[in-house]
């Protein structure tokens, strides 16, 4: 692992002060039950991380957070507990040990025997050794992804499976109607699975799931997570009493009794009521909600989030909302059909609940600048969806070490453009990337949501569409592993072929009058394409030549395409003696093509996705994503240039009576631990 580490505060104080007493009991309860899914988190993340959680919890307590006594009575050297202190911090940051950005395994970077010292100081410590001594320094499993030799998952325990084995078991879901995002799945024999659904119900008998095309013994086991789920509840179930309308304690009624039955269709129920809370003070998501560490991409990590509206930030964002369509109808796949849409388009874009949020609580492996949900595109077509950008993860980010691939010359005024265009990246990435489109679905009872006798137009090859959804089939079902990271990269590819429309940009308040200018944003923007495709590398596993994270994945492939299709509209230069990389951008070239290059791309994969053209799609992708020779070597400069990992901490909130108070604490691995140790889950 490497070292120092960077730390930024998500602070929230001042926004914290603001609430009234019933707003800040609401976000309390919320908050505890939050942080009460970390140990589910854990569970999904690998097999040893509980009992590692444990350790650093335990052995923070038998030295009273003063860590220097570790030192000073000769147990390991000064150096040997900053390393462990640096592991200790990155593993709590990541809830795990994995990186949340990249699914890498980091190691502490200390000497198993010192490891073996710290563990004598108490009983506990020593029996959560002997639980940890064998995984806690060992590598492989270098990264997270189909159990292998050199990958491993803890959404596939039990014996080894293969990716044949998970896709016959989705198909005994399907038949039952059983979503797949809040399971685990464990092999017990040949051709025998039991499926682990997250429930507080645990005593109910397994259910077999039998198909008749199958001979597989599939059974549907209850309780996993239970105890954790229990706790979270209980903790929503305070936070009812404190709810500030009915539509609140609705959906938390409605998450409530999904997470005791573990029955996905009430907790899309939960989804629909969400949505419909506009604009509250109090901000949150919970839930099994993002796949991208499940391999197959259909099972999803847990997260909790509270956060704090900014309303003034968030009126800056309504200006985009308001004028929407009139964007919508410049992106690629827009015709004259649909009111200058397309027929690939919504025919109503609804204007979603869009908040600038600060985050109080936020319980995951990853804190994304951005989020647009519900995840689920029939929810997000008939009934909405809701975009936050979480203010202060962003503001963090900007002040944090940069990738050194920018020429000297230009490092200043980048550095100064960066957020900015960043920022409104961000913005444009969640309203309109994952905010349109339109699938083409065929329903039961022989029902299409487009003209079955005369298909539409596809405008890639100018023929009626071949394929679509068929009835049962999602996003997510039928793109499996490519789901995510194709999303992600037509989201930003949105984003970016937007960020040079002048009414845009003046909108946001850039023109070429003012300080930053919309056309150096624009190329801003465009530096930034270049240097996230080159850190993308970062995140590219050797040993089993796989993408690691599904934005990586995304960022390297728009920039391989810029590079191939913009005829030199972004450049990468590596001299290898000196362990240098620098992108370059032509100005004069961005126009007539960078924006040409980026918007092909964007309309194959919005074609793609909208038609679920899965082999086409997956030929396209996987080609423009390869990791060839040249780009190998490139990935070794920009490891050898990587900045230290970046960590967060977050406030707490305490408690007493009627009095509820928020401890914020420092920006430093020893805060990190300390807020962690406080949290007491």
């Amino acid at each position: 692992m490497a070292a120092p580490v960077q730390i930024y505060k998500l602070g929230i104080a001042p926004l914290f002060d603001r609430l009234s007493g019933q707003e800040k009991r609401y976000s309390h309860y919320l908050s505890r039950a939050a942080w009460s899914g970390t140990r589910i988190i854990l569970r999904q993340v690998s097999p040893e991380s509980l009992a590692i959680f444990d350790f650093i919890l335990e052995l923070y307590k038998t030295c009273g957070g003063h860590w220097e006594q570790l030192s000073e009575i000769g147990e390991i050297d000064e150096e040997e507990v900053q390393a462990w202190l640096e592991y200790a911090a990155t593993f709590l940051s990541n809830v795990g040990n994995y990186y949340g950005s990249g699914d890498q395994k980091f190691i502490p970077r200390i000497k198993p025997d010192t490891l073996q010292r710290l563990a004598s100081r108490s009983p506990k410590l020593s029996s959560l050794y002997a639980e940890i001594q064998s995984s806690i320094m060992t590598i492989p499993p270098f990264t997270l992804g189909y159990p292998s030799t050199l990958a491993q998952s803890s959404y596939y325990p039990g014996e080894l499976i293969g990716k044949d084995e998970i896709a016959l078991v989705s198909q005994h879901l399907a038949s039952h109607s059983i979503f797949p995002e809040n399971t685990r799945l464990r092999k017990t024999g040949e051709r025998a699975f039991e499926v682990l659904q997250a429930s507080i119900t645990s005593t109910e008998p397994m259910a077999p799931l039998d198909m008749l095309t199958s001979s597989a013994r599939v059974n549907l086991v209850y309780g996993d997570h239970a105890e954790e789920l229990e706790r979270v509840c209980e903790n929503l179930s305070r936070a009812v009493e404190h709810a500030a309308n009915d539509t609140q304690r609705k959906f938390l009624a409605e998450y409530i009794e999904s997470f005791r039955t573990g029955n996905l269709d009430v907790y899309r129920d939960s989804q629909r009521t969400w949505v419909t809370d506009k604009a509250p003070k109090i901000e949150n998501i919970f839930g099994f909600v993002e796949p991208y560490r499940d391999p197959a991409g259909i099972r999803a990590e847990f997260e909790g989030l509270v956060a704090i509206a900014d309303a003034e930030e968030t009126k800056l964002l309504s200006k985009l909302v308001e004028n929407s369509d009139r964007f919508i109808r410049r992106l690629p796949w827009a015709s004259a059909e649909n009111n200058g849409k397309g027929i690939f388009e919504k025919s109503l874009f609804e204007p979603p609940d869009f908040s600038s949020i600060h985050t109080l609580a936020y319980c995951s492996s990853i804190i994304f600048p951005g989020i647009n949900l519900p995840n689920y595109n029939d929810i997000r077509q008939d009934v909405g969806f809701k975009n936050v950008i979480i203010a202060n993860r962003m503001v963090a980010e900007s002040t944090a070490m940069q990738w050194p691939f920018i020429d000297d010359s230009e490092i200043e005024t980048f550095q100064k453009h960066k957020y900015p265009a960043y920022y409104w990246w961000v913005v444009l990435h969640e309203l309109l990337g994952h905010g349109t489109g339109k699938m083409m679905i065929e329903e039961p009872a022989n029902k299409f949501n487009f003209d079955r006798a005369s298909p539409p137009i596809s405008p890639l090859d100018g023929k009626p569409i071949k394929t679509w959804y068929k009835p049962g089939q999602t996003w997510t079902g039928q793109f499996e592993d490519l789901a995510t990271t194709v999303d992600e990269c037509r989201a930003e590819l949105v984003g970016a072929y937007l960020m040079d429309d002048p009414e845009l940009l003046a909108l946001f308040g850039f023109t070429d009058e003012s300080d930053i200018r919309a056309s150096d944003l624009t190329y801003n923007l465009y530096q930034q394409l270049g240097v996230d495709g080159l850190r993308a590398l970062s995140n590219f596993n050797v040993d089993g030549m796989k993408w690691g994270q599904a934005h990586s994945r995304a960022h390297f492939a728009m920039l391989r395409c810029l590079l191939k299709h913009g005829n030199g509209c972004v450049s990468v230069y590596h001299d290898t003696e000196a362990k240098k990389l620098r992108v370059s951008v032509d100005r004069s070239k961005i126009l007539s093509h960078g924006k040409k290059a980026l918007g092909e791309m964007l309309l194959r994969l919005h074609m793609y996705r909208c038609t679920a053209d899965v082999q086409v799609c997956r030929e396209y992708y996987e080609s423009l994503s390869h990791v060839d020779e040249e780009c190998l070597e490139w990935r070794q400069t920009v490891i050898e240039n990587k900045p230290p990992p970046l960590l967060n901490v977050q406030a707490n909130t305490f408690i007493d009576g009627e009095t509820i108070t928020l401890k914020e604490y420092e920006p430093t691995i020893e805060g990190i631990i300390q807020s962690w140790v406080e949290r007491a889950v």
